[in-house]
Order: structure tokens, then sequence, then C-alpha cells
């Protein structure tokens, strides 16, 4: 059954809730050295090469991944550190598929899903308190209409909302300026009905899955922990939380992911006795689901980054496929 789609009404692809996004320190990039190229290189093991040996990028082939990146702050677009280069490695190894279809934290919709066909996204700087820098900064990927419709066919019988002037989030500019930092792949968004449960996302997810075989890569972004309040400005990268709460709740979706018990990752809350504050609200909890839900049930994920900034902001990032 196809959906019923209709027009995303005039500012509903602002979404239902605009959160002040806090900076998250200004930690300073890190040097470049060995150890953490050779870091670089075990964190994208086993990644697919996408090199043809010449310095260029050789087009994704056949089905493309379902990846969720940890997005952290945006300065993430401006900081040279850990995480930051190893999505740069992982694009590299990916190669450029056909378009991307990004499910982000901050594009959030009721009563609908909405998926964006605009030819020309612009550049939506979502925060504030952020250096001139990155307020100027621009991502100017095209659109990609007609696969954004596509994808719209494949939501029934949910409603689906064709947003034509919704532009990119910072939960995708940022990240894609990274995986994709020449802005040539077509890219176009899915929004979260947040009046929806888990379960809902994930189903959601699932029906995007065949977008895969297309060449589309589904890319959902938001954090794993995430507690705006409780982060510590300032603290930078590390390896662990600093905190027992987040360490426990990264680690308990760890062993469910790894274990493909999708039920367990649906009821995050009862993941523990600090789930609830490691997931204040789950906006950026539910681009995992989608993720999750694009993957098929034979493919294990890999955890392509591990690792928190300020603290207790998880940045695990996953591919399946």
């Amino acid at each position: 059954m196809k959906p019923v789609v209709r027009r995303a009404a005039p500012g509903e692809g602002g979404g239902v809730r605009r959160r002040f996004v806090l900076a998250l320190g200004a930690a300073s990039g890190l040097a470049a050295t060995a150890a953490m190229a050779d870091e670089l290189k075990r964190a994208v093991a086993g990644l697919p090469a996408a090199d043809a040996g010449n310095g260029e990028a050789v087009p994704l082939r056949g089905r493309a991944p379902s990846i969720f990146v940890g997005h952290g702050s945006p300065m993430n677009a401006l900081q040279d550190n850990r995480f930051t280069r190893t999505l740069r490695a992982w694009g590299e190894a990916l190669g450029p598929p056909r378009a991307v279809a990004v499910v982000s934290a901050h594009w959030l919709t009721s009563g609908s899903t909405a998926v964006s066909a605009t030819r020309e996204p612009e550049t939506i700087h979502d925060f504030g308190g952020f250096p001139p820098a990155l307020q100027t900064m621009r991502y100017a990927a095209p659109g990609a209409p007609s696969i954004a419709r596509q994808a719209a066919t494949r939501l029934g019988p949910r409603t689906a909302a064709i947003d034509a002037s919704r532009g990119l989030d910072h939960g995708a500019w940022t990240v894609l300026h990274r995986l994709y930092p020449d802005a040539d792949v077509p890219v176009f968004q899915v929004s979260i009905d947040y009046a929806q449960g888990p379960a809902y996302h994930l189903g959601v997810g699932r029906a995007l899955a065949g977008l895969r075989d297309e060449g589309v890569l589904v890319l959902g972004s938001g954090n794993i922990v995430h507690n705006l309040g409780a982060t510590e400005r300032g603290a930078g990268e590390s390896d662990r939380a600093s905190t027992t709460w987040a360490q426990d709740f990264d680690g308990r979706v760890k062993q469910a992911l790894d274990a493909g018990d999708r039920a367990a990752l649906v009821a995050w809350d009862a993941l523990g006795t600090g789930a609830r504050m490691a997931v204040a609200t789950p906006d950026h909890y539910y681009p995992l689901l989608y993720a999750l839900g694009a993957a098929r049930a034979d493919e294990a994920p890999r955890h392509v980054f591990e690792g928190f900034h300020a603290g207790t902001l998880s940045m695990r990032c996953l591919q399946w496929g």
C-alpha cells in the first residue's frame, strides 16, 4: 500500500522541539602521530577499500551499508581529533554511494514522517554560541528529490510528508563534511516522528532498508548517550566516560548490538539503572534504531569508533554491511 503523501506544513520541518545546543568545550585538535595513524587503520580494518590507486574514490558498488554516527558537538566540523579523522578514513573506505539518506536527531516532526525533496538543500545552522567560522560554514551537496520521493513510497501505510524546502541540519552536514568533504554525493533527510515510540522508528528503518539495494547509504545521526546537562565542558576526547552511568549504558547497548538483541535496544529504558540518565530524551537515541532497522539480520555490526567527548557523550559509530 502506498503512503498518504502530503506537503509538509510551513515551518513543520523545523521539528517539534528546538533545543539550545551547548558548546561541548573547545577541546583543541590533537596532533596527528604515527600511533594515531595506526589507530585509524585499526578502526576501519575490514572495511572495503575504495581507493582506485590514483587518488580518486571508487563509487560504492552493490548494496550500500547502513551506518550510525554519534555526531556530538557541531564543533567537530572544525576540530581535528581522533573522531573526525576516523570519519574521514571511514568515508574513504566506503566510497561515494548513489545518495545518502540521513535520519538526524535534529529533524523532529509530529504525526508523520517527512522526507526532504530539496534540489539544493541549504546548510542549516541550528545552534547558537559557536564561533563565526562554524556559523559561516556551508555544505553545498546536491539534493536527491527523485530518490527521496521513492523513499517516501516505501513508508506505506504510514503517512509521509514531502518537504521540498528542507535544508541539511547539523546532524547531517557536520557528519557528511567529514565523510564526503567534496560535497558531491546527493543527500536527503528523513524526519523522526517524535510522537511515536521506539518500535515505530525501528519499523521505519526497516522500511528504508530496500534503499540500500539501490546504492543508497542509510545514515542515522545521533548519540547513544546524550544528556547535555550532564556533560563536562572542556573535557575533550577520552576512551571511557567520566561517569559510571554513561559508561554502563554505552556498554549495555554495545552488548545488545553484538548479540543482535533488537528487543533490548527497542526497550532501551530497561538497559540498566542509568538508562534514563544516559537518554535524558530519546531524540538522539532514535537514529540508532533507524540504522538498526535498515540492517539485515545476518549483518553483524562493526564498531568503527568508540569513545566519549565532554565526559559523558558517547561518540560510538557503527556499520552494518
